[in-house]
Formats: C-alpha cells, sequence, structure tokens
C-alpha cells in the first residue's frame, strides 16, 4: 500500500511539473488569439476630426461669375473680386513656389523643391517647363521668366471646379486648350467658363488626384498609393476613401489655412514640419491592447495598416533611360506593352518595370531627409540616392515606416561627375523627344541651369524612396505579429535593433533546447528510478 501511494505521489509530480511547463504556452496562445480578435472587433478611436459641413455659397448668383468669360485669368480676376486676400496667400505656398528652403549638408540655405530637385522619373524641370508645369496650380509657367508675383497667373478653378469638366492641356503650360485637341489619345476640349466659375466648392478627390494621381506620366507612375481609383473606390482598397467606408475627401485629413495644405511628400522636401501623422485623428494610443500601443513608440501606424500598395493599378518600379531611342524601320516609335496593358518600351523614355499589390520597404524614418542637388558630385560605385530618409533605431524621433523604392538608370555627366537634366520637350532641334540625341539634349538642359557639361554622357543607378501613406487596410487585413516577428520577417532589411523571433543566436538555442530535454530526461530517468526502487 505504501509502495502504491509513493507512485501516485511522483506521477502527481511529474503531472505538476509538466503542467508548469506547458501552462505558460498555452496561456500565451490563447493571450495571442485573444489580442486578435480583440483588435478585430474595437471601434476606432477619433479625435479632432470633423467634417466640414458649412453650407456653401451659391456662386451663381453672384453677378460678376455670370460674364462671358473669354480667358482664365479673367475667371481668376472675378474670384479675387471677393476673395481679395486669397491670391497674396496662396502665393506663400509650396503650391505655387514649387521650392521651399533647404539646408546643405555644408550648412548653406537654398531653394529646392519640385522646381529644381531632380529625380529618375521625367528627371527636370528646368528647358522642360510646358509640359511639367501642366500640373502647377497657375498659367503660363513655359519659362523661367514666368511671373509669381502676379496673382492673375494663379488657377483657382483647378482645385476648385465641382462640375469635373475642367482639364488643363497636358503640354500646355498650365493652361487649358482654346480648341479640341488630341493628346496621347486622349480629346481636350476648351472649358466652359461660365459653368465652372459658377460650380465652385471645396476641393474633391478628383480635384486633388487630377495632378497628384498622375505625377510621372500616368495613372499611379510614382507614388503607387495615389491612384485615379481611388476618386470611387471601396474600403478594402482604403478604409479612409472608400465610398462604402468613412467616404472621405483629401482635404479631410489635408486640412488647409489660407491655402498652406499640410502635407509634406519627401521625394522633394526634406523638414519636419507642416507634416500630418495618423495620430492627429487616433491619438498615439489607438487601441485597446496596452502591448500593440508600445509599438508605437518606434512603428508608424502605416506600417502595420498598409500590407500593400498599388492595389488595383500596376505602380512603376523601374526606368531604364539607357534604352530610348530605337526606332521601327520606318523611323516611328517603338511601343511594347506588357502581359497588363502597361508600357514596358517607348522609344521616346526606355525600358519599364511595372508591378501590383506590392509589399512596400521598411525604413526607420525621423521625419527629415537628405537631397541630391544640381551640381553635387555623384559616386557611381553605388546607386545614387536622390533622398535619403534620416533615422535609426538609436534615434529617438524615428518611426519605422513602409516606403515604395522606386529604381532608374539615367544620363549623368563621367567627367564632371554630376547627374544631367536633359532637355526632353519642345519642338527646338535639341529636344531630345524629337531628335534622340542625348548629347544635345544633354548641352541645353544644363545650359538651362547655368551649369557645367562636358560633352559626355554616361547613365548611372539612382533610387528615390517613396513613403506610403494611403489605400490603408481594413482592420482584418493589416499585419499580424508573425509578419514582423519570425525568421521571414518583412523588417529583416532593419538589422540595428533586436527584434525578438526574427533574431537569434543559435548557441544560446541550442543551450536552452537542450537545457530543457536534459531537464525532462532527468525527472524521467528519477522518477522511473524510484519507481522500480520502491
Amino acid at each position: 500500500m505504501l509502495t502504491v501511494k509513493k507512485s501516485q505521489n511522483n506521477f502527481l509530480k511529474l503531472l505538476i511539473l509538466f503542467i508548469a511547463i506547458m501552462l505558460p504556452w498555452v496561456i500565451g496562445y490563447k493571450y495571442v488569439n485573444k489580442m486578435k480578435s480583440l483588435e478585430k472587433s474595437e471601434s476606432v478611436k477619433l479625435v479632432n476630426f470633423t467634417k466640414d459641413t458649412i453650407p456653401r455659397v451659391d456662386h451663381s448668383k453672384f453677378r460678376i461669375l455670370q460674364q462671358d468669360f473669354t480667358s482664365p485669368e479673367q475667371v481668376t480676376e472675378a474670384c479675387m473680386a471677393c476673395h481679395n486676400l486669397t491670391g497674396h496667400e496662396f502665393m506663400k505656398t509650396s503650391h505655387w513656389s514649387w521650392s521651399q528652403d533647404y539646408v546643405t549638408d555644408a550648412g548653406n540655405t537654398i531653394q529646392l523643391g519640385k522646381k529644381d530637385i531632380i529625380n529618375n522619373f521625367c528627371i527636370g524641370l528646368s528647358s522642360n517647363e510646358p509640359r511639367c508645369t501642366s500640373c502647377h496650380a497657375g498659367y503660363g509657367w513655359k519659362d523661367h521668366k514666368f511671373d509669381f508675383t502676379d496673382s492673375k497667373n494663379i488657377d483657382c478653378i483647378v482645385c476648385h471646379d465641382q462640375t469635373g469638366t475642367y482639364k488643363k492641356f497636358p503640354a500646355g503650360a498650365g493652361y487649358p486648350v482654346t480648341e479640341p485637341k488630341v493628346f496621347g489619345g486622349k480629346t481636350f476640349h476648351a472649358p466652359d467658363y461660365v459653368k465652372i466659375a459658377q460650380n465652385v466648392g471645396n476641393p474633391t478627390r478628383e480635384n486633388c488626384g487630377s495632378c497628384h494621381y498622375f505625377g510621372g506620366g500616368g495613372n499611379n507612375v510614382k507614388h503607387g498609393d495615389l491612384a485615379v481609383e481611388l476618386n470611387h473606390t471601396t474600403k478594402k482598397v482604403d478604409v479612409h476613401m472608400g465610398i462604402d467606408g468613412a467616404d472621405m475627401q483629401c482635404v479631410d485629413c489635408h486640412k488647409g489655412d489660407r491655402h498652406n495644405i499640410p502635407g509634406n511628400l519627401y521625394s522633394i522636401a526634406s523638414i519636419d514640419s507642416n507634416r500630418i501623422s495618423c495620430e492627429q485623428c487616433h491619438t498615439s494610443q489607438p487601441h485597446k491592447n496596452k502591448y500593440l500601443n508600445h509599438h508605437n513608440n518606434k512603428v508608424a501606424c502605416q506600417t502595420c495598416h498598409i500590407p500593400s500598395y498599388a492595389k488595383v493599378s500596376a505602380t512603376k518600379m523601374y526606368w531604364d533611360w539607357s534604352t530610348a531611342g530605337k526606332l521601327n524601320p520606318d523611323g516611328s516609335n517603338i511601343v511594347e506593352k506588357d502581359e497588363d496593358g502597361n508600357i514596358s518600351y517607348h522609344s521616346m523614355k526606355g525600358t519599364f518595370v511595372w508591378d501590383k499589390n506590392v509589399v512596400p520597404e521598411y525604413l526607420w524614418f525621423n521625419g527629415t531627409a537628405r537631397h541630391y542637388v544640381m551640381g553635387d558630385k555623384v559616386d557611381t560605385t553605388n546607386s545614387i540616392e536622390l533622398n535619403t530618409l534620416l533615422g535609426s533605431y538609436d534615434d529617438k524621433n524615428s518611426k519605422i515606416i513602409p516606403v515604395k523604392v522606386y529604381k532608374a538608370r539615367q544620363i549623368y555627366d563621367p567627367v564632371n561627375s554630376t547627374l544631367i537634366s536633359p532637355h526632353l520637350f519642345g519642338k527646338d532641334s535639341t529636344a531630345y523627344w524629337g531628335n534622340y540625341d542625348w548629347n544635345k539634349a544633354a548641352e541645353t538642359g544644363m545650359k538651362s541651369m547655368d551649369l557645367p557639361y562636358s560633352g559626355k554622357y554616361a547613365f548611372v543607378p539612382t533610387s528615390m524612396y517613396w513613403p506610403v501613406n494611403h489605400m490603408v487596410a481594413p482592420r482584418e487585413e493589416s499585419l499580424q505579429c508573425i509578419n514582423c516577428h519570425s525568421r521571414d520577417s518583412r523588417l529583416s532589411e532593419l538589422t540595428d535593433f533586436y527584434l525578438p523571433g526574427r533574431d537569434r543566436n543559435k548557441f544560446l538555442d541550442f543551450s536552452g533546447i537542450g537545457i530543457i530535454i536534459l531537464a525532462f530526461l532527468g525527472v524521467i530517468v528519477h522518477a522511473s528510478l524510484r519507481i522500480i526502487k520502491k
């Protein structure tokens, strides 16, 4: 009887030991699942967010807007008759100047922005103004003589038209057409200025998107997360702009103050100001689960809530300018398309690579960036970063953000070791899109910027970083713990910190496993010997 009781006690000890070892795993598993279900069911917290419900003025009642307008400048003058301070306000904004202060590595303050930055899409504005400025909120910026002080040059309609009929001509220096014209297979018609002037209001998605969706020459080319489908989409594509979701307009987040629209684009802006963030509406503690809220110290909301971009339309990921200039035997342009209908080669521009449903790459970002300034020397042993987003794990202001990394091969001067801003657009004999002579295009382009050109050119790899902020997924499709805390982590390129589940030490792993196995064996052997002995 005594032997049986001792055997029962030993078995009880083994059972208690087994439970003690397995209980934390069971509790942990249940906790993770509880956390997932909690996040899926909790309501969205909002602060400081209200939709503008102020009733709009019926502009059709104003006599000054009932005249027979013959030019868009006349519409602007009529607008300014009532909004007499608006022109002065708008001309202070980067939407007008396409430039702002930038402090170089040498400590000098210069003007840098869309006007004078270089990119790896259509490269540069100088000498190409009539084409590039078709997205400027103004009229007539066709060369360096444009008057930025004349308020009559402001295009009020492009942001405030509610008819959906106003279109700038893509090669018209910001002007619409005066008679029907065809460009890129599309016909552009002269606007009905009377109808448009009498039907104006707050900017809609269509207004903002008329420029921001089409940067780089086509829908969703540049950003990857800004595309024409956002005008009429579902919450599965973007929970904010989906018509079955929050149905928000751009200006609901990008709220203007005296026509200054907040929200810096770090491909062309560098200072940590005039930004907007998710926390403005959702706070820095948006989750009911405190462990998820702790992530907000180092992880941007977008990182988990935008698991992919370019969800409907493909976005351009690579552009090789060095292959441009090939023509058909009859001298016509070669145009090739991929299986999805995206242009993969064009004689005017070279080779393209597109992608869809793209998983972002991830970087540390503290809100500031460094940019290539025209005339800077380049190191061609590595891909040249045209904009470098700054930050690190040790920087208290840095967070992990999702980015689109856009790569290209573009023209540079191997003698002067500088990038070249070529003259691409125009009817003259040196514009590349017409004569296909890189040497002439480089000479004219650099001359327009008062920069030297050696007469030699080659092509060099470059990259740009575009933060991904739109196309926020529904909560149930956001990233889960395992997407980052695993061996095949999305954050595999960020190696300057320890990430549980991703980072391991083989010696410690094997030692820990070995100790656990030996402990089990020791208990089993010990218990077995006592049972046999008794």
